[in-house]
């Protein structure tokens, strides 16, 4: 059967879901009982970024929103504050997904590093005005590096696991809707 751009789109948007759940799944499962030295990145986060900065129809808006907000409160976290962080960072590079869409690998890696970085700092400073307990400052440093470092490997994997590619320059959805 061939598949249509309608088809596509819901594949794609089932693909993320299911990736996004399947990473939620992996981090509650307890595989080491100590605490380490070294925080993981973050693949969700990473995940997310990529889909919006490679195809952007195949993660909306209420997807990201309710699953953030669900891993806001499965990590026991300030619920919706990482959540509205996300959102934030995933609607400004949906903004910028058409001018995204001709720049090499590189100078797309750095603005999402940026958002990255920005939307961390502005999640520690919140979290320190309203005097929550915070991991230490070192974990999330090397939380929020390790998840700009992974992000290439991320759109790797997507690329030519999933097939999550930039759409070509004048390619249209069945609506005839530019990409």
């Amino acid at each position: 059967m061939a598949e249509t751009p309608t088809t596509t789109l819901w594949l794609g948007r089932a693909m993320f879901l299911c990736l996004c759940l399947l990473l939620i799944f992996l981090q509650l499962v307890p595989l080491n009982l100590e605490p380490g030295g070294w925080a993981a990145p973050d693949l969700l986060l990473a995940v997310t970024v990529a889909w919006i900065a490679r195809r952007p129809d195949f993660a909306p808006f209420i997807v990201i929103a309710v699953l953030y907000l669900l891993t806001d409160l499965l990590f026991q976290r300030p619920p919706g504050l990482w959540a509205a962080l996300v959102l934030i960072l995933t609607e400004v590079l949906r903004a910028r997904a058409t001018r995204i869409r001709n720049v090499p690998l590189m100078l797309e890696w750095g603005s999402v590093a940026v958002g990255i970085v920005a939307i961390t700092i502005i999640n520690r400073t919140v979290l320190a005005i309203v005097m929550m307990p915070q991991a230490p400052l070192g974990l999330t440093l090397i939380q929020m590096l390790m998840t700009i470092a992974v992000y290439p490997v991320v759109v790797i994997v997507a690329h030519y696991l999933f097939g999550v590619a930039r759409p070509a320059p004048g390619a249209v959805d069945s609506l005839g809707h530019r990409l």
